[in-house]
C-alpha cells in the first residue's frame, strides 16, 4: 500500500507526465483512461466516488482496475467487501509484478498496495514515472487511482498526469478552502514541472514568489512574474489551461449546497484563473452510511437510493468527459481574456437579458457576495467583497435603466453601435406619453407582478409595437391576440395552447416568460372556475 508518500525529488524523467499524442498512440487498445480522485481534505467522500465509479463502469461491461494511493492508508477494500487489504512489496508495486484481486463485482479488480515498514515511501527516487507508464499498459479499459487528501508532490503529479482528475468537496468552509488550496498547489506544480529544464526562469519564479503572501493565486503569481519577465508571464498564463480539474460536491442537503458546485466553478475561473468543471452533486443520504456499514458498494446495495442516482449521473458525465481525451490533448490553449470585461459579465447575464432576468441575476450576486459566502472562502477578503458588491450594484442600476443601458451598450460595444442606433431610430417615433409609460412600467414590474391582459397591452403599446407585428412574428392570429389582451377566455383555445401563446407574447415584449405564463394562466383558471368552467 502507498501508506505514506513523501515529497519526491524530481528528475528529468518527471518533467512531463501528461498524456502526449505519442504516448496515446502507443497505448494498448484496451486502455482507455486513467482517472484520479483526490483534492481537498479527507473524509469528503473520495473513496465513495472511486468505488462506485468503478462499479458503474464495470456494470457497463468494462474492465476496471482500482488502485489506492491514499497517504492515510488504504480503505477501498472495506467498501468492496474484502476482509483484508491486498498488500505487496515496494518492488512488486513499482514493477507491477502482482495480480489484481477480484471483487464481488464482475469486471472490477483491486490492485494490491505497497507496504514496507522500513521505508517512508513505497517509491524509490526515479521510479515514479516508470510506475505510471506501466500502469497505463495494464489490460484494462479504465484505471481509477484514489489519491486521498493532501498536496504532496507525488499526489499532485499523479493528479496532473491523469486523463481526468476529479476533486471532491462538501458544503463546509474547511473543505471548500482545502479544494481551492489544492487547485493553487496544482498550478504551481504544473509551472515548476514546465520550468525544470530552464533553471534561470525557475529561479526567477522563486524570486517572484517571495514577493507574494502565502498560498498565492495563479493570477497573483502571473502578475508578480510579469513585473520581471513578460515572456515568463506569457508561459505562466499558457499553463493555466493545462490545469483542468472536475468537481463533485458530496453530502448536499440544502438548495444552496446544490448551487455550491456551479458557484465554485465560476469563482475558480474569476479569482484563480483556473478551469474547474462541475460534474454533479451527491445528496446526503442515510443509505450511503448504511451500505458503508454493510461493506458493500452503494450502487450494488441500494441502487435506487437518492445518492446512488446522483452517483450514476456523475459517472455518466465522467464517462462522456473521458471520451473526449483526443480533443483535449490536441486543442490549443485559449487566448487570455478579461473574465469581467462588461457589466453584463458582472451579473452573469447576456446582452439580451430581460428586466426580470436582470433582477434575478442581481439577487444571486448579492447572495453570493454576502458575508460568510461559502463559495468565496479564502478567495477574497471583506474589503474586496464590498468592492464587488459595489460593482454589482452599478451593473444592476445601469442595465435596468433603459436609457443608461442603451448608452452603455453603445460605449461598451463599438462594433454594435450601428445596430443600437438602428434600434434607437426605430423608437424615435415614440411619443412622450409612451416614453413616460415605459419608465412607469419599468418601476412597476417586479418578481411579484401579476400579468393581466391589460398589462400586456400597456407594455406592448409603450414599446410602440402593433398587434400585427406580434402576429407576423409568432403566427398567432389577431383574434387570439385580441382575446388574450381582453381576457376573453371563451374565445381562446385549450389551456395548453394559451400557455404557448402567452409565452411567445412575453418573449416579444422582452418579459420573463415563466412569470408571465404562471400569473396569466393562474388568473385565467380563477376566472373560469368562478364561471363554473374550471
Amino acid at each position: 500500500m502507498w501508506s505514506i508518500i513523501r515529497p519526491i525529488e524530481m528528475d528529468e524523467q518527471d518533467l512531463d507526465l501528461g498524456p502526449s499524442k505519442a504516448v496515446l498512440a502507443d497505448l494498448p487498445k484496451g486502455v482507455r483512461n486513467v482517472i484520479t480522485i483526490g483534492g481537498g481534505r479527507g473524509g469528503v467522500g473520495k473513496s465513495l466516488l472511486t468505488v462506485n465509479l468503478g462499479v458503474y463502469l464495470a456494470q457497463l461491461g468494462r474492465e476496471v482496475l482500482i488502485t489506492d494511493a491514499d497517504l492515510a492508508g488504504s480503505s477501498l477494500h472495506i467498501q468492496l467487501g474484502l476482509e483484508r487489504a491486498p498488500l505487496a512489496t515496494t518492488e512488486e508495486v513499482e514493477n507491477l509484478k502482482l495480480e489484481p484481486v477480484a471483487t464481488s463485482v464482475p469486471g472490477l479488480r483491486l490492485l494490491p498496495s505497497a507496504y514496507d515498514p522500513m521505508a517512508a515511501s513505497p517509491f524509490r527516487p526515479g521510479r515514479k514515472v516508470r510506475w505510471l507508464s506501466r500502469l497505463r499498459s495494464l489490460p484494462a479499459d479504465y484505471i481509477l487511482v484514489h489519491l486521498g487528501s493532501g498536496t504532496s508532490p507525488a499526489t499532485l503529479d499523479l493528479f496532473l498526469s491523469a486523463d481526468v482528475g476529479i476533486c471532491v468537496t462538501v458544503p463546509d468552509p474547511a473543505a471548500v478552502e482545502a479544494t481551492y488550496r489544492f487547485l493553487r498547489a496544482l498550478y504551481l506544480r504544473q509551472l515548476r514541472r514546465a520550468l525544470m529544464k530552464e533553471r534561470f526562469k525557475l529561479r526567477m519564479l522563486e524570486r517572484s514568489m517571495h514577493e507574494l503572501p502565502p498560498l498565492p493565486t495563479p493570477l497573483e503569481v502571473i502578475g508578480a512574474v510579469a513585473r520581471h519577465d513578460t515572456s515568463l508571464a506569457d508561459l505562466a498564463t499558457a499553463h493555466l489551461h493545462r490545469v483542468r480539474a472536475k468537481l463533485v460536491v458530496n453530502q448536499t442537503r440544502l438548495r444552496t449546497d446544490q448551487e455550491l458546485g456551479p458557484n465554485m466553478q465560476g469563482m475558480a475561473e474569476r479569482y484563480l484563473g483556473l478551469e474547474l468543471e462541475y460534474v454533479g452533486h451527491v445528496e446526503q443520504d442515510d443509505q450511503a452510511w448504511l451500505t458503508a456499514r454493510r461493506r458493500r458498494p452503494l450502487l450494488v446495495d441500494s441502487p435506487t437510493a437518492k445518492s446512488a442516482r446522483n452517483l450514476e449521473r456523475i459517472a455518466r458525465r465522467i464517462v462522456a468527459l473521458a471520451g473526449t481525451l483526443d480533443q483535449r490533448v490536441s486543442e490549443p490553449p485559449p487566448p487570455p481574456r478579461d473574465r469581467r470585461a462588461t457589466l453584463y459579465d458582472v451579473l452573469g447575464i447576456g446582452r439580451g437579458a430581460s428586466d426580470e432576468e436582470v433582477r434575478r441575476a442581481y439577487k444571486r450576486q448579492r447572495e453570493l457576495f454576502a458575508s460568510g459566502s461559502l463559495p468565496l472562502v479564502s478567495l477574497i477578503d471583506e474589503a474586496q467583497m464590498r468592492a464587488e458588491l459595489s460593482l454589482v450594484q452599478e451593473a444592476y442600476d445601469t442595465i435596468l435603466d433603459p436609457v443608461r443601458r442603451r448608452a452603455y451598450n453603445i460605449s461598451a460595444f463599438p462594433d454594435l453601435e450601428d445596430a443600437e442606433r438602428g434600434q434607437s431610430d426605430a423608437r424615435q417615433g415614440l411619443t412622450q406619453d409612451q416614453l413616460m409609460l415605459q419608465a412607469e412600467l419599468a418601476r412597476d414590474i417586479h418578481p411579484e407582478t401579476e400579468f393581466t391582459g391589460e398589462l400586456l397591452r400597456r407594455i406592448r403599446e409603450a414599446n410602440g409595437i402593433e398587434q400585427a407585428e406580434i402576429a407576423a412574428r409568432t403566427k398567432i392570429t389577431l383574434p387570439h391576440l385580441n382575446a388574450l389582451e381582453a381576457e376573453r377566455y371563451d374565445e381562446l383555445p385549450a389551456e395548453v395552447y394559451v400557455r404557448g401563446f402567452v409565452q411567445l407574447v412575453a418573449r416579444q415584449l422582452k418579459l420573463d416568460p415563466a412569470q408571465v405564463v404562471r400569473t396569466y394562466i393562474r388568473r385565467m383558471r380563477v376566472a373560469l372556475a368562478a364561471r363554473g368552467q374550471g
